[in-house]
């Protein structure tokens, strides 16, 4: 099977291996080339309440006119942070009209957790990402950003299936053709639901939540989901591995001594009432999987950066779980019902 070219569309950290720096590795491992573009330069994670950021929306102006010159394409693009309005029309104009020669368009509007937007996220971010949206085929928010989106009220209690369903039905009328909530309480279980357009149905996928935050969660989640969605597999099952994918992960690292060292750094920079940029549920939204104890360290790692050892652990985790999934998916499976890999079947 040939492997599908992808486009990262997202901003880049200086300290902390989020966003493009944690789905890259991962969509590689899949076998995927992987090329990128910076939507901003950022010195930290935003949940540290102070950083310094650089958007560079002139920058990629520049970039696609020398892109068309020089014919490059893409099989799908992945978006994510928008630094502001302008940027985002201008990345979604270069969506739509890759759209148009059968570039797969995945959107994460990154803009908030738990009821609140993130530190540095604007009224006018909202916009930014509507305009995403709008020429998405599939974009995953999580419930507080799917509340926004749609100018929902949100409820921290969660919401019933019907409840959810009118919210995805929102993400549709912005313009996207599939849909997923991710970090959503339905009916009382973590949950996430979606919206297939080429089945028609809706879908809720509940997991077990573990009560702890591990930044860059969601950017796994992100790309263990687009990694097999452009292996031609179908939106259930790839949701479903992408689940299992993290929680493995998140329950191979929970007890890190440097995992608890960064929860208290973190809680104690959090003392303004804004949220974390991390949700407690396997969809989250920031930095890499846990690291060792800089102090314990002889090679001098930063806090946050993962060793080869534990590289090694997360992508044989994320394998050895997909492998698991597959073959409960083949014990299910109708005899004589291929796999598509010759159209999007989500």
């Amino acid at each position: 099977m040939s492997k599908k070219h992808i486009l990262l569309v997202n901003d880049i950290a200086g300290y902390g291996k989020v966003a493009t720096a944690a789905m890259l590795p991962i969509l590689s491992y899949l076998g995927h080339p992987v090329y990128n573009l910076p939507t901003a330069l950022v010195s930290n994670t935003l949940d540290y309440g102070k950083f310094n950021i650089l958007e560079t929306t002139d920058y990629i102006k520049g970039v696609f006119p020398v892109w068309k010159e020089l014919g490059f394409i893409f099989d799908a693009i992945a978006t994510g942070f928008m630094a502001s309005e302008r940027q985002a029309k201008l990345v979604a104009d270069y969506c739509r009209e890759q759209a148009e020669r059968g570039t797969t368009i995945f959107v994460d509007p990154i803009m908030g957790d738990e009821g609140k937007l993130y530190n540095g996220v604007t009224a006018a971010t909202i916009n930014s990402m509507r305009e995403m949206i709008s020429v998405a085929d599939l974009t995953f928010p999580n419930y507080t950003e799917a509340c926004y989106l749609t100018s929902s009220k949100y409820d921290e209690k969660g919401v019933s299936f019907e409840e959810a369903k009118r919210l995805l039905d929102g993400l549709r009328l912005i313009g996207t053709k599939s849909a997923m909530i991710t970090s959503i309480l339905v009916d009382g279980t973590p949950s996430v639901v979606g919206y297939n357009h080429a089945t028609d149905k809706y879908f809720t996928l509940p997991y077990t939540e573990i009560p702890v935050h591990f930044p860059g969660t969601g950017d796994i989640f992100s790309a263990i989901l687009i990694g097999h969605l452009l292996d031609g597999e179908e939106l259930i099952p790839s949701t479903q591995k992408a689940i299992d994918g993290v929680y493995k992960l998140i329950d191979l690292n929970k007890d890190n001594k440097d995992k608890k060292n960064n929860q208290d750094n973190k809680n104690n920079n959090n003392g303004q009432g804004q949220p974390e940029r991390q949700p407690s549920q396997p969809q989250d939204r920031d930095n890499q999987q846990n690291n060792e104890n800089n102090g314990g360290n002889p090679e001098g790692r930063q806090q946050g950066e993962l060793s080869p050892e534990q590289i090694n652990r997360i992508l044989n985790a994320i394998s050895n779980e997909e492998k698991k999934t597959q073959e409960k998916i083949n014990a299910k499976k109708i005899k004589g019902k291929a796999s598509r890999t010759d159209r999007k079947d989500w």
